[in-house]
């Protein structure tokens, strides 16, 4: 193992691209074979970034969501063609859009908008899939509304039963969006565990796998912990401190747990999760999380036909969309293998699991509004990871 380029290629990155901070970690079979912290901290740089720091993960968080579901779905509590409705049953009488238009952002439909009766439940799998019909609007008036009127404190399942009555984008299972469908999850979680998301996760996965550094509430010493977050310009490269315009429009509350961007945590910590995603379920501690036949559920892509197609709109060459990942199906343009599945975060982060070779990867920056991260970066680290493992 070579891993010299790899390491060039992220100290590279402030000078070609501005990014300030970035740590990666790779692990195989259990064992950390590579970790690369970069940069500083703070915005005047003169605090170095550290192990210790912690960037907020954004909808690198929906794989946490994922294996919750899926662990529930292994027990028979839950189960993936299960409509809503037997757990949320506020979503039982459901709005189309009468028109639909796939841009960014994809809005809810507002009122006086011309609306039909959903012809299709929304199922389970359908929410893990992005293929419900729901927006990723966490600005619409009527989430606004129920943060007012609680006074901030509306907590997950309240703020869902809103989602509830907001007209649906598309009829579901006819189409592919990115949306508020994980945070509706986190919910269901809380249904069928009689827990808060967050203590169902700290109980049965964090815990378990020995993670510490992982979130949904920080303050005081911990927020002092959080590695200063930058904002892209729009229409340019450049970057400057962030100014909350987007990072703070995914904590709808202060007690809303978003089960698709609400966590924060280590490098170190997210690492422990993707390696035991890799190793079939089973943590570095030797305790398991999910079973193998989960594992393969994640390996597989769902979306086909016009769904594939707006799933392509993303950008993620050689990828299908899956429960709640991308999955690759196509290695014409990847040195990883088919089945390799993972996600990222709206500041940069990237999660990359390899259930094949028992690899996994998790970077992490903290700039959101930066596409060049997507499109140039995260393939380029990938790619450099299993070069370095050829050698």
């Amino acid at each position: 193992m070579n891993f010299e380029k790899l390491t060039e290629y992220l100290d590279s990155l402030e000078e070609k691209y501005g990014i300030p901070a970035n740590d990666c970690k790779v692990t195989k079979e259990h064992e950390v074979i590579y970790r690369k912290v970069t940069g500083h901290a703070d915005y005047k740089k003169k605090v170095p970034l550290t192990a210790s720091h912690m960037f907020r993960l954004f909808s690198a968080t929906k794989l946490f969501t994922m294996t919750a579901v899926l662990q529930l779905v292994e027990q028979g509590k839950l189960g993936l063609y299960d409509n809503l409705t037997n757990y949320l049953p506020e979503f039982g009488c459901l709005f189309v859009a009468d028109k639909f238009e796939f841009k960014f952002p994809i809005h809810w439909p507002q009122a006086g908008e011309p609306c039909h009766l959903a012809h299709n439940q929304i199922r389970i799998i359908d929410l893990m899939t992005m293929t419900a019909g729901l927006s990723y609007d966490t600005g619409a008036a009527e989430l606004m509304a129920i943060k007012e009127k609680s006074n901030n404190q509306a907590g997950t399942r309240e703020v869902v039963a809103e989602m509830a009555k907001m007209p649906l984008i598309y009829e579901p299972q006819t189409r592919w969006s990115y949306s508020l469908g994980h945070d509706v999850l986190a919910a269901v979680v809380e249904v069928v565990s009689g827990t808060k998301f967050s203590v169902y996760l700290k109980k049965n996965i964090f815990e378990p796998l020995g993670i510490k550094d992982m979130y949904f509430h920080w303050d005081g010493e911990l927020e002092k912990r959080i590695c200063a977050i930058y904002m892209g310009e729009f229409g340019s490269d450049k970057i400057r401190p962030d100014d909350g315009s987007m990072s703070d429009g995914f904590k709808i509350t202060e007690n809303y747990e978003s089960g698709g961007a609400g966590l924060a945590g280590t490098v170190d910590a997210y690492s422990l999760f993707a390696d035991a995603l890799c190793n079939g379920g089973v943590g570095v501690t030797g305790k398991r999380i999910l079973g193998e036949k989960m594992i393969r559920l994640f390996m597989t892509g769902y979306t086909t036909g016009i769904m594939q197609d707006d799933f392509v709109m993303t950008g993620k060459k050689g990828y299908r969309y899956g429960l709640g990942v991308r999955v690759l199906n196509d290695t014409a343009e990847s040195k990883s293998p088919v089945g390799e599945f993972g996600w990222d975060g709206a500041a940069g982060a990237y999660v990359m699991i390899d259930p094949v070779n028992h690899i996994s990867i998790f970077y992490a920056q903290h700039i959101v509004g930066f596409p060049k991260v997507y499109s140039e970066i995260h393939p380029v680290i990938r790619d450099l990871v299993y070069e370095a493992l050829e050698k």
